[in-house]
């Protein structure tokens, strides 16, 4: 039977790495939330970066850019990190650079993984079905907060292993994954409004950015898995 790891940080991925895994990169608020949504809406491919020169230079060579850090949009971007941004008159059909204060560069760090894929609630329970078919260990990456305990991210991590676990091809013996998972059963009568206490809902409200929220714990909206191939986020159908 295969295993889950949770990672509640990106500081801690040494420890949980495995190049035969699979690694779901999350960041609900809001990276990983606005990469699948790029792709419901038609992104052909999506390019995640780093740093912030890197994806200057992108823009610089023509490519439509969404950038921002601590929220803001960079001031050479086209727009940030909201998935309202990536609509179909503006995403479809386009590849699309992407650089984002913790996403991006989570999806770099566990680009040593069998397989990376990019998690959100609009397309979780797909991605679980996904999984379960790989036949391989699972690690869940938390995004967090410059490299802080993220609530919204490790709730998710709950989320995807409950369904993980119940399709009974799962278990664990990660501390983490079943802290997530006791999360998980605390908030998800009620999801909505547990997430209010996350410290990223105060962030985003200070630049009045939280519109995002309800939204972005919307489950299943889509079946299209965001997975790295080289350096791009490419889609496929669960």
């Amino acid at each position: 039977m295969n295993k889950i790891d949770v990672c509640v940080s990106p500081a801690l991925y040494s420890l949980h790495h495995n190049p035969e895994s699979v690694v779901v990169v999350v960041d609900i608020l809001r990276a990983t939330s606005a990469i699948c949504a790029a792709f419901m809406n038609g992104v052909k491919h999506i390019i995640p970066i780093g740093t912030i020169d890197e994806a200057r230079a992108c823009k610089e060579k023509g490519y439509m850019v969404a950038a921002e850090r601590d929220g803001l949009v960079l001031d050479f971007a086209d727009f940030g990190n909201s998935p309202f941004n990536f609509t179909p008159e503006r995403v479809a059909g386009r590849d699309i650079v992407y650089s984002t204060t913790n996403g991006t560069q989570a999806i770099q760090m566990a680009s040593g993984a069998h397989h990376v894929v990019v998690g959100a609630y609009f397309n979780i329970s797909a991605l679980a079905r996904w999984i379960v078919a790989q036949k391989r260990d699972v690690v869940i990456l938390c995004a967090g907060w410059k490299n802080r305990f993220s609530l919204e991210d490790t709730l998710y991590a709950g989320a995807l292993a409950h369904q993980l676990i119940g399709s009974g091809a799962f278990e664990t013996i990660c501390d983490a994954t079943n802290a997530a998972l006791d999360l998980w059963q605390v908030a998800h009568h009620d999801l909505q409004n547990y997430v209010l206490k996350a410290a990223q809902k105060a962030r985003l409200a200070k630049h009045g950015l939280d519109d995002v929220i309800d939204y972005c714990h919307t489950p299943d909206l889509s079946n299209i898995i965001p997975l790295l191939d080289g350096e791009r986020l490419v889609p496929v159908e669960a």
